[in-house]
């Protein structure tokens, strides 16, 4: 089983929104205390040698970030079977990986996340988190980002739609749930437009505009008469983000909207044998396909601060 390593934020014992002085301030501590001339550990000194070269270089700590951690030895690592309770699930902890969950719950046991959020590991008074808990406790980050000369209204327009819809059908039912507009994308310079947090799910959110109608899915495409609409190539960054957060579940979700206000257009009808690609939803299905995958994970109503902490380095 391996161990979790800290972060680069963790062994200096600063929070991810921390300011170069505070970096500064946070490495004399520490290096004061480990130096081995003083009796300190030499590893240990060399762990905060090394966070303080990447968070005290404005680039070096700017791709740190982009990789979401990554970057270094000293990432977040799986975490361990049984680690992260909370006072009302001990006992039991998060799943390690991508694991699919069955639909329902067993029988009594009832859905905790309508319930307030709870916080992973939990804020103590003292302790300097990786995130504030102000910040933390805030329901919806960043904004749709302004890229490209061209048809950067219709994207602005389609992603702040999306986020609204979230808001108000996700958000005030799961108070756990956190979404991130504009995030950086793991692979290269591009972007996924938004992701929603919630326990030990992640859901990533892209978005489609189309004309009013009826369409057809085939599993890669849309169709509408002699019309072809390739939806959002989201697949490749849920796999990779999989793999940057082993400790959550991740799945993909591609919204379908029309220049309308019914929730029920467009009409999409899955043509048999439709599979591999992320099926495309109309907002109905949408929020009630990423409510249900939010909240039948495991702990549904905690916040895991480590994942947000990370994803919040990845904002615009």
């Amino acid at each position: 089983m391996t161990a979790h390593v800290p972060s680069h934020y963790e062994v200096l014992g600063v929070p991810v929104t921390a300011s170069p002085a505070d970096v500064k301030r946070a490495y004399r501590r520490a290096a004061r205390t480990h130096h081995p001339d003083h009796g300190g550990d030499a590893a240990e000194f060399h762990r905060i040698a090394l966070a303080f070269e990447v968070l005290s270089d404005p680039t070096r700590r700017a791709a740190y970030d982009r990789s979401y951690f990554s970057a270094s030895a000293q990432r977040e690592a799986p975490r361990p079977a049984g680690a992260g309770t909370t006072p009302s699930s001990a006992g039991s902890g998060p799943p390690g990986g991508f694991r699919a969950q069955a639909r329902g719950r067993p029988s009594g046991q009832r859905n905790l996340a309508g319930e307030p959020a709870v916080y992973e590991p939990p804020f103590a008074p003292g302790a300097v988190p990786l995130v504030p808990a102000e910040v933390a406790a805030r329901a919806e980050h960043g904004q749709p980002r302004r890229r490209g000369l061209f048809g950067a209204e219709a994207r602005i327009q389609r992603e702040t739609r999306t986020a609204a819809l979230i808001r108000r059908h996700v958000l005030t039912e799961i108070p756990s749930a956190r979404l991130l507009n504009g995030l950086r994308s793991p692979i290269d310079s591009s972007h996924v437009a938004h992701a929603v947090l919630a326990g030990y799910r992640l859901a990533l959110v892209d978005s489609m505009l189309v004309p009013r109608g009826n369409y057809a899915w085939d599993g890669a495409h849309l169709l509408h008469g002699s019309r072809v609409v390739a939806p959002p190539r989201l697949a490749e960054q849920v796999r990779h983000f999989q793999n940057l957060f082993p400790e959550l579940n991740v799945q993909g979700f591609v919204l379908v909207q029309t220049q309308g206000e019914n929730p029920h257009e467009p009409v999409i009808d899955v043509r048999r044998g439709a599979e591999g690609i992320i099926e495309p939803l109309n907002p109905a299905k949408f929020t009630r396909e990423l409510k249900f995958f939010l909240a039948s994970g495991p702990q549904p109503n905690t916040v895991f601060v480590p994942a947000l902490a990370r994803l919040l380095t990845g904002l615009h």
